[in-house]
């Protein structure tokens, strides 16, 4: 029991079998009426974490479940997301995409709920990002507001308008609002997610049909009626994160166009033209660490960006190429152990012995307070004795083009490496795979 509560804290989900249980070869399917009833689904606690636990717990269930995983796949069917796979919104590459875990418990009240809501925010997003891009090539002719004689041409687009339109209009957007939100357009807990009626008034229940529109027939093809419904939920996601974006870029330079060189107070100007600032994102720092425009800071981070990113290139590497060769001969004469009997992955740090362990330790011991010590006056891992392509006293690149393009280069690996390297940790102790499954498909 112990060793599922490690694995599952590492993946958000149970995943271990205990020993001699049957994987199940059918995961569960959700109708429409299992979505208005309970799931039977059997519920998953969840354990709050920080995130210092959570990395220290996560790197055991990948130890703990890869010793116990042969290199057969292993089945995955247990997970509860498998209750909601089958849903609407369900996409390539991520599937069900819940990777904070709210829907672990299977619950399909609650999944219910937030398919709705995630329904109505997708359409109001779509309908507000046009609501800003039709402005600047479309306007109504003549006056919003006769008392204010308020012309629709001269309403700013954006963040803006919001000073401009009178109180007397939101009120309108407010009323409209409220009656289609409590009247003409409310969601019947026995229909599916986003299907919106309104109320009886004596007549029966009239539904929104085709393209959202009041009492029009419904697409009555059900493999089209499938692929419209994913792709208002897909477009939908989109919208949701445009316009928070459109929101972010007015709010900070004036126009859900605006040219970001008029965000002139914006601390990541410090840091704006150091290596590794790519396209399209810049300088990505979502989180606002370097928001302070601390120098120091900032090197001592690139730094340890470096370091990591060089370690899971090699790492990487480490698990790709020992499928492909081995060395010769023995890895411990005195254990009878040879190189070619050594497993791949995760499973590889139980085999190895001892001493060798302590080897590898000692080797990075000497690089970190040795030849790979950084100096503070040189640039962040740029290290005396090293050159280029890390070879201990090699000349370094003289081009400064092409230096520069190298270290942008190694930033860049570095990181995509860090990414591949923590999927492959993930992978292997989840399914217990380590060859080719991996990168092949």
């Amino acid at each position: 029991m112990l060793r599922e509560l490690i694995s599952s804290a590492m993946s958000g989900v149970a995943f271990v079998s205990a020993s001699g249980a049957t994987p199940q070869q059918h995961p569960p399917v959700f109708t429409k009426a299992a979505l208005r009833g309970q799931s039977s689904i059997p519920a998953v606690s969840q354990q709050p974490t920080c995130s210092l636990a959570f990395l220290a717990v996560g790197a055991v269930g990948s130890l703990v479940a890869a010793k116990q995983a042969n290199k057969r796949r292993v089945n995955f069917s247990r997970s509860t997301l498998r209750a909601f796979e089958n849903e609407l919104g369900v996409q390539a590459p991520f599937g069900y995409w819940d990777p904070l875990g709210y829907s672990s418990d299977g619950n399909a009240e609650t999944f219910y709920r937030r398919r709705c809501t995630e329904i109505k925010h997708g359409r109001v997003a779509m309908w507000a990002a046009m609501g800003y891009i039709a402005p600047e090539f479309f306007r109504w002719p003549g006056q919003c507001s006769l008392s204010e004689k308020l012309d629709f041409t001269s309403i700013p687009n954006g963040l803006a308008a919001l000073k401009v339109v009178p109180g007397a209009g939101w009120g309108q957007m407010v009323a409209f609002a409220g009656f289609l939100e409590i009247f003409a357009a409310t969601q019947d807990p026995a229909d599916p997610p986003g299907k919106l009626g309104g109320a009886e008034v004596g007549l029966g229940k009239s539904y929104f049909g085709a393209l959202g529109l009041y009492k029009a027939g419904g697409i009555t093809d059900a493999e089209t009626k499938k692929r419209k419904l994913n792709s208002e939920l897909a477009n939908g996601r989109l919208a949701m994160m445009a316009i928070i974006g459109m929101f972010f870029q007015d709010g900070l330079t004036g126009s859900a166009w605006g040219d970001w060189a008029y965000y002139t107070d914006s601390p990541l100007r410090a840091f704006e033209n150091e290596l590794g600032v790519q396209a399209p994102v810049g300088y990505w720092d979502p989180l606002g660490f370097s928001a302070d425009g601390d120098e120091k800071t900032f090197k001592r981070r690139r730094a340890t960006e470096l370091k990591h990113g060089r370690v899971c290139m090699y790492a990487t590497l480490g698990y790709i190429v020992p499928e492909y060769f081995r060395f010769p001969g023995f890895l411990s004469v005195s254990e009878n152990l040879k190189f070619e009997d050594m497993p791949s992955g995760i499973a590889g740090m139980f085999a190895t012995p001892v001493a060798g362990g302590l080897q590898i330790f000692a080797f990075m011991g000497f690089l970190e307070v040795g030849l790979l010590r950084q100096d503070p006056d040189r640039e962040p891992g740029d290290f005396e004795c090293v050159g280029r392509l890390g070879v201990p006293y090699a000349e370094g690149v003289q081009d400064p083009e092409a230096r520069k393009r190298g270290l942008n280069s190694e930033l860049a690996n570095g990181r995509l490496a860090m990414v591949a390297f923590m999927g492959m940790l993930f992978q292997n102790g989840t399914f217990g795979t380590t060859g080719p499954q991996m990168w092949l498909p």
